[in-house]
């Protein structure tokens, strides 16, 4: 059954639960020593630390907007973009970024300049060879041991999410935050995301605080009809896209002459 949604901009509905070498400016969330808690257990009432992942081929207000929502919904005073250098799902050659991992990372950090709220990571730019999401949560666990990770995912992302790479232990590294998308069917979902539903989603916030991993939660979601690949249409086409873009962003496009 199709999860419905309704458009409208800058606010929010509840989802309704399924089955029932850069620049880093994340400075304030410095490193502390390992605890022995047990495993995904919080018993020292770690705080919550939100990433989101992309391409940002380029970021657009609906990225920064809907992870806005998330951290106001979660009560996250931080959130970690990590623009990706390969994707392993996405190799075939019309799915290659438009613009180069340095230009991606600046535009990042141009949208970051627009709130305290964002930090640009890009260690996944750095890392030789593919980029596994698995690799950088470990990475994330080790720089950041006193916060919970949030790991943000769109519905799009849900429905494949048993084809990731080391998938299991992902979910031992952190929650899912789920961003809904209108006119998803919950059908497309397969066997094992259906189980791992069953499983483990929760409609209680208090879990992801109470739990170190292994939740997946549907946040509110904020609705913008908007992608990076309509945007680079848009930018070819020579049209406005001055209410999808940061300011600064759109001027780093212009002056660098991106998407034409």
């Amino acid at each position: 059954m199709p999860i419905k949604t309704t458009y409208f901009k800058a606010s929010v509905m509840r989802a309704t639960p399924i089955l029932s070498g850069f620049y880093n400016r994340a400075t304030s969330f410095k490193p502390a020593s390992k605890n022995n808690s047990p495993s995904h257990i919080n018993t020292t009432k770690k705080s919550g630390l939100g990433i989101l992942g992309g391409s940002f081929d380029p970021i657009h207000l609906g990225h920064t907007q809907s992870a806005q929502a998330v951290a106001n919904e979660l009560a996250l005073s931080h959130i970690l973009l990590i623009p990706a250098y390969i994707s392993p799902l996405k190799v075939t050659p019309d799915l290659v970024p438009h613009a180069s991992a340095e230009q991606r990372a600046s535009m990042v950090e141009l949208a970051c300049q627009q709130s305290d709220l964002f930090s640009c990571d890009t260690q996944e730019l750095t890392r030789a060879g593919r980029s596994y999401t698995v690799d950088t949560l470990n990475a994330l666990k080790q720089q950041y041991p006193e916060h919970i990770l949030h790991f943000i995912i769109g519905m799009d992302s849900l429905l494949t999410f048993s084809q990731w790479h080391q998938y299991q232990e992902i979910l031992a590294l952190c929650h899912l935050i789920v961003n809904t998308r209108p006119n998803y069917n919950v059908d497309k979902i397969n066997t094992e995301t259906k189980a791992l539903l069953t499983a483990r989603q929760t409609t209680n916030k208090a879990d992801l605080l109470n739990f170190e991993a292994g939740k997946i939660f549907f946040a509110e979601p904020v609705l913008f009809n908007v992608s990076s690949t309509q945007i680079r249409q848009r930018i070819a086409q020579r049209q406005s896209t001055e209410q999808q873009l940061h300011p600064k962003v759109l001027d780093y496009i212009n002056k660098n002459n991106l998407y034409r």
